[in-house]
Order: C-alpha cells, then sequence, then structure tokens
C-alpha cells in the first residue's frame, strides 16, 4: 500500500510544470507568516528557487533565520526545510533548471545575469 510520501515524486513532477510556487516563510523579526509568489523548479524532492536579491531579499533572510517553510504549488501543499545551494554541480543543475524553465535557456547558450549570479535556494520537501 502506498502512502503519501511514496507519492511525492509523482506528485511533484506532475506539479514542475506549474509556473509558480508559494513559499512561505516566518518574519524573522515579527514572528508572522510571510509568502511570496516565485518561480521554481523541480528536482527530484527538491524545489529550488533563485534570488536575484542574493541574500539581502527579505524572504532568504527570513528563510536563513528559520529554515522550516511551506510550499504551495496549485492546490498542494508540502513542508519544506531550505538551505543555500553550496554544491556547485547541484547549483549549476538548478541554475539551468529555472533559466531554461522561465527564460528560454537552452544548452550551448550563456545564461542571463539572473540565471548566472542569483543565489540558488533549495528547499527539501516533504508532505503535510
Amino acid at each position: 500500500m502506498k502512502n503519501k510520501i511514496d507519492d511525492l515524486p509523482d506528485i511533484l513532477s506532475e506539479l514542475s510544470r506549474e509556473d509558480y510556487c508559494y513559499l512561505t516563510t516566518t518574519g524573522r523579526k515579527s514572528g508572522l507568516a510571510r509568502e511570496i509568489e516565485i518561480w521554481f523548479g523541480i528536482n527530484g524532492n527538491s524545489l529550488y528557487l533563485l534570488s536575484g536579491g542574493g541574500d539581502q531579499s527579505q524572504w532568504v533572510k527570513n528563510l536563513l533565520a528559520n529554515p522550516n517553510v511551506t510550499v504551495r504549488i496549485a492546490k498542494h501543499n508540502f513542508n519544506g526545510v531550505a538551505r543555500i545551494v553550496s554544491k556547485e554541480n547541484e547549483e549549476t543543475v538548478a541554475r539551468h533548471m529555472l533559466a531554461g524553465k522561465h527564460q528560454g535557456w537552452k544548452e550551448g547558450k550563456p545564461l542571463s545575469d539572473w540565471g548566472r549570479t542569483a543565489l540558488v535556494i533549495g528547499i527539501d520537501l516533504s508532505v503535510v
């Protein structure tokens, strides 16, 4: 018998075609829920985001203070633990995936400034 965790890869694969997700962090000063709409990419059970504002974006500051986040894609909700991606291979995969999905980047072409320089955030997802 399959459970929700077993279904996660299939659900995420379907949802990867959506344009936006809704990321909810906890305000580092207020303690209140803060939601943003943002482009994303999915690889396995991880969701990837690019922060054009680097670690100065408010949502990034929030997840650095408290990495426990929630993510909504279409009508599906997930718990997640956010992290700055530090492995070069994972970072490259995420940059190419997001630039390809949202900017039409193709292998052999240069990445946009956003695709090249934005801070890569990974969120390891689990079911709610």
